[in-house]
């Protein structure tokens, strides 16, 4: 059984989206090139990073071989059951904002995924896992 976690597809269109305001509100209030200029720089900055999500959304996925983590910009690494040390959550506190993040620890890497990451709580995708890890 292959279970795969991935970007939600609303999360992609607001990035789009967003890039498009970003532009349009630059081009109405801009007084200056350089103003015009990062507004570009950043919107182009958020296609990029919304096209990822479109064309590469998953971002985990476990079978019974092992687990496939997303890695650089659209790339994949096959990881063995028996290569993973740990899977833990880790939660963090700072000036009144929580958050939660899954973590993969291989040993010679670590890989750290966001809810918005996984379409899901990190504490049910850990839960997931540890059940399919055996």
């Amino acid at each position: 059984m292959t279970t795969r976690w991935r970007v939600r597809p609303a999360l992609p269109t607001l990035k789009l989206t967003g890039a498009v305001l970003l532009l349009v509100i630059a081009a109405v209030f801009a007084t200056d090139a350089v103003a015009l200029a990062v507004a570009s720089v950043a919107a182009a900055g958020l296609v990029v990073w919304g096209f990822r999500d479109l064309f590469a959304p998953d971002r985990l996925v476990a079978d019974e071989t092992g687990l496939t983590v997303r890695t650089g910009f659209a790339g994949r690494r096959h990881i063995p059951w028996s290569a993973v040390e740990r899977v833990a959550v880790d939660r963090r506190s700072h000036a009144g904002v929580s958050s939660e993040t899954l973590e993969i620890d291989t040993g010679d890497a670590l890989h750290v995924f966001s809810k918005h990451d996984l379409g899901a709580p990190p504490e049910d995708v850990a839960t997931a896992l540890e059940a399919m890890r055996g």
